[in-house]
């Protein structure tokens, strides 16, 4: 769970409070100004002279300079949830973004309010082999917009990169009675076994989960 403001408050030295509220005042005047962003321009084939970027961006950037890497995570989700940047603005910001700040990305996706238009930056994350991204991608916003068949790739991926199943949010209810992922599940333990390679024992632990059954409608009397 990410540290709230009030928590970095206590946390943060004077400097370090400081920069945060200059950062969030920053990131708030782009949400009331959400024309403030890149301004278009020609394709000259030289690369701008300047970003064009509003400046709350640049803090992103820096937080982990200004408040500590311990801290960069949660000042980068509380500038993302100030700024309310559109899906294509976000999906700007992931591309250019460090590992550490595409994390911060993913971990404050389900707090955006963008329905499934962030789908596929939780898509490229899971088609890398980072696991800080991979554990990132698969937090609520995943177990609320990814469809079946991405969800049980996801599980897998994790599997195969070994970030703890712990890390999927949602797990329970979403395995649950799922046969497809159960088989999917047997033959990756199959190939694993076959490969002379040990099968990792959060396989068993969402294996488990998918003998559970759904739950049945219940009817009102």
């Amino acid at each position: 769970m990410l540290t709230t403001r009030e928590e970095l408050d206590d946390r943060l030295p004077g400097a370090a409070r400081a920069w945060l509220d200059e950062a969030l005042a920053e990131a708030a005047h782009a949400a009331d100004r959400p024309d403030t962003g890149t301004p278009d321009r020609p394709d000259t084939g030289n690369p701008p002279s300047g970003t064009g970027n509003p400046p709350w961006e640049t803090r992103f950037a820096s937080a982990g300079r200004h408040c500590g890497p311990e801290h960069a995570d949660a000042v980068r989700a509380l500038l993302l949830i100030e700024a309310r940047p559109a899906a294509p603005d976000l999906a700007r910001l992931y591309a250019q973004g460090t590992a550490a700040e595409r994390r911060a990305v993913l971990l404050t996706l389900h707090r955006l309010g963008l329905g499934s238009a962030a789908l596929p930056l939780v898509e490229d994350a899971l088609r890398t082999n980072d696991t800080r991204l991979v554990a990132a991608a698969v937090g609520p916003y995943a177990a609320a917009h990814l469809d079946a068949h991405g969800w049980r790739h996801a599980i897998l991926k994790c599997l195969f990169t070994e970030v703890p199943v712990e890390a999927v949010a949602a797990l329970a209810d979403r395995a649950r009675g799922d046969a497809e992922l159960a088989r999917m599940l047997h033959d990756f333990a199959a190939e694993r076994t076959a490969a002379g390679r040990p099968v990792p024992a959060d396989l068993r632990t969402v294996l488990a989960l998918t003998a559970t059954p759904a739950a049945a409608p219940t009817e009102e009397s």
